[in-house]
């Protein structure tokens, strides 16, 4: 895995495995299925990951699956299963306070308690974040709390969840800016409020020596609110200069306010617009399985059979403010909201019902001695129902059905050695948002705009793996090949608007590559060393808009061939970590290296990636006092410029301050400077 910094905002990242992507941003096609202690965590709106709505201090552990049929949505490239703590796997108090030299302040505490059949446990985490880049502070404050009853037979458990989080992702600079100043930011506000609360049930029971039944009930609100400055194609009419017209595809139109009247001109220099958008979700749902373990002749045999409803409701609001962009390129309100008659700018007012089931079984059977087969089968329907509250634009009825097969051969060759070979189906029917977003001549915008209703085709990966893994005295090595085809691939393409864009089908796609770690541990040393490969390209001929990009066409135009690379994936990334530790202390490092990625809009390959880059981290910790334990870091310890997410920008629609003529299109989300970070932490 890695995690792609597309927001400038490290507590909502990508994370990405084998060229997918679970996202917090609407725009990206979402490929990974994420599931907390057995419910469903892909938002249901736009199916959509937000990291920030977990204290990541309650985690006990997390464990990532690849690709299989029996995971559900969005399980394209794999599943991510994350377990939270309860108070017997976290005994007793712990506490730990930090800062960092950028302004970055984190306080967690923790108590785990049980006795007898009880248990109890609650996390508190608060982040403090001045941000080290300009104008980007960010706070979350996070709880979590769990009671549990477990008998030898039964058990029930009750986890409450809830998060408050004021973030400020602003995004791409332009790289010449960030030559003059590597902490400047290019537009803002790029402002987000998120509160999440989520309580669920899991309940446990033993129905004899061979029988358990499992489920998880879950019910959650989610909201957010969202306020994002950003450049737009709007100046004086040539033909009536005391009108605002809006600039497209080479022609104008009148600019139009929500009265249906032609928006005069303001004083302003240059314009912009003011995007705000308000999303609450209230979501509920249920996963129950019943597992049957029984000895055969030839191993344990485990069959499971289960059931899962997901339904939620989502109200989305969106505006567009007119805007004057200020010096320092902060959008300013002027007052008046665009409501252009076809659509591209326009008030939105949405509800989305969603209903989601699925029907699974799966069977580890043992063939023979040391050869096991993996069997699994997935019935999914999903229902989408699209109520628009301001016409019927967005008004519509969409199902999708789908049943995905799955087997995977596991044969342990001798003590320690183990080949796997196997090949499912996945799928991911569109999501509200995107159903909602898919029209070209209606397109949206890249903060969570939409605006047309044409129908999406659900998405269908066949997957392929072969792999081994080994372990020889202190060595133990992993190795995988792997290939997935997309078919009906989803993706966030621009518009011939600027700040526009829209969802369409792009045909098929196909991820594929190489995985391989190994790892030696002896006494206090523990080394690993891993390299992936991961080539990620689109599979037949597109034209897509780009507008920004130099090298399109008189019309704004790229062409993709086959064999283009997928943007924003690395074909290359390795890593290398050492750590010693001693009774007392331990201390560590790694080296973190990545190849150039496409930018985002140069589908077509005809443009630079961007650069290449190694990092390197240090760590280590010292107890001196008891439970007392003093720990620090030093991040990027060279204080390498590098970026892990590029796209292009109208950089020459408005004068750069701190660098003049600036002109080029290309934008980056830079990474953190070398950055100290010291604490002190009371663990049991």
């Amino acid at each position: 895995m890695s995690l792609q910094d597309a927001q400038g905002n490290s507590f909502e990242p990508n994370l990405i495995y084998r060229g997918f992507t679970a996202s917090p941003l609407q725009g990206q096609p979402q490929g990974l299925a994420v599931y907390v202690d057995g419910a469903r965590f892909n938002q249901p709106f736009g199916e959509t990951v937000h990291f920030d709505l977990l204290p990541s201090a309650a985690i006990d552990h997390a464990d990532l699956f690849d690709a299989s049929a029996i995971y559900g949505l969005n399980a394209l490239g794999g599943a991510l299963a994350i377990q939270t703590k309860t108070g017997r796997s976290a005994p007793g108090v712990f506490a730990s306070v930090s800062t960092t030299d950028r302004g970055n302040r984190e306080a967690v505490l923790e108590r785990g308690w049980s006795k007898g059949h009880e248990s109890a446990y609650f996390a508190l985490q608060a982040n403090d974040d001045q941000g080290w880049r300009r104008h980007s502070p960010s706070t979350v404050i996070g709880a979590f709390g769990d009671l549990g009853w477990d008998s030898d037979r039964a058990g029930i458990h009750v986890k409450a969840d809830i998060s408050d989080a004021d973030l400020t992702g602003n995004g791409t600079t332009p790289v010449e800016l960030l030559q003059a100043d590597y902490k400047a930011v290019f537009t803002r506000p790029d402002e987000t409020r998120d509160d999440y609360f989520r309580l669920s049930l899991h309940p446990w029971v033993k129905l004899g020596s061979h029988d358990r039944f499992e489920a998880t009930l879950y019910a959650q609100r989610y909201t957010q609110d969202a306020s994002n400055g950003d450049l737009a194609d709007i100046a004086a009419c040539e033909q009536s200069p005391a009108l605002l017209c809006l600039q497209s595809g080479g022609t104008e139109g009148l600019l139009i306010d929500v009265a249906g009247s032609p928006v005069s001109t303001r004083s302003a220099t240059f314009y912009g617009l003011l995007n705000r958008s308000r999303t609450r979700t209230d979501s509920a749902g249920i996963l129950s399985q019943f597992v049957d373990r029984r000895p055969f002749p030839s191993g344990e045999n485990v069959l499971t059979i289960g059931f899962s409803y997901d339904a939620g409701r989502t109200h989305f609001d969106s505006d567009s403010e007119l805007g004057s962009i200020s010096a320092n390129r902060e959008v300013l309100g002027l007052g008046p909201i665009i409501a252009q008659p076809d659509g591209s700018i326009a008030p939105v007012s949405l509800v989305a019902d969603s209903i989601n089931v699925g029907l699974f079984a799966s069977d580890r059977l043992p063939l023979a001695r040391g050869l096991v087969a993996e069997l699994g089968l997935r019935w999914n329907r999903g229902d989408i129902d699209l109520h628009d509250q301001l016409g019927d634009a967005l008004s519509g009825n969409h199902d999708f059905r789908r049943l995905n097969p799955g087997v995977q051969l596991n044969w342990r060759v001798f003590s320690g050695t183990d080949l796997r070979a196997g090949v499912n189906q996945t799928s991911r029917s569109p999501s509200p948002a995107e159903l909602t977003c898919a029209n070209a001549n209606d397109p949206c915008s890249f903060t969570n705009f939409f605006i047309s209703d044409p129908p999406l085709k659900q998405v269908v990966t066949t997957s392929y793996e072969l792999g081994g893994q080994a372990k020889l005295g202190p060595f133990k090595w992993i190795a995988t090949v792997y290939r997935s085809d997309n078919a009906n691939d989803i993706q966030f393409v621009a518009s011939q608007v600027r700040g526009r864009a829209f969802f369409r089908n792009v045909g098929s796609t196909r991820r594929q590559g190489i995985e391989a770690t190994l790892s030696w541990k002896s006494g206090p040393w523990d080394i690993r060393g891993g390299y992936a490969l991961t080539e990620a390209t689109f599979r037949q001929s597109l034209l897509l808009n780009s507008p920004d990009n130099p090298a399109a066409d008189a019309n704004g135009q790229i062409m993709v061939e086959p064999g283009d690379r997928l943007p924003g994936v690395p074909r290359h990334r390795a890593l290398l970590s050492v750590d010693y530790k001693r009774r007392n202390w331990g201390a560590g490092g790694d080296l973190q290296a990545a190849s150039g990625q496409p930018f985002f809009g140069d589908e077509a390959n005809v443009d630079r990636a961007t650069n290449s880059y190694v990092i390197a981290n240090l760590r280590g910790s010292v107890r001196v006092l008891g439970q007392l334990q003093l720990f620090g870091e030093v991040k990027n310890l060279f204080d390498r410029r590098y970026a892990t997410y590029g796209a292009y920008s109208a950089t020459s629609q408005i004068p750069i301050m701190e660098a003049p003529g600036a002109s080029d299109p290309r934008s980056l989300t830079p990474g953190a400077p070398r950055t100290f970070l010291l604490g002190m932490k009371w663990q049991p």
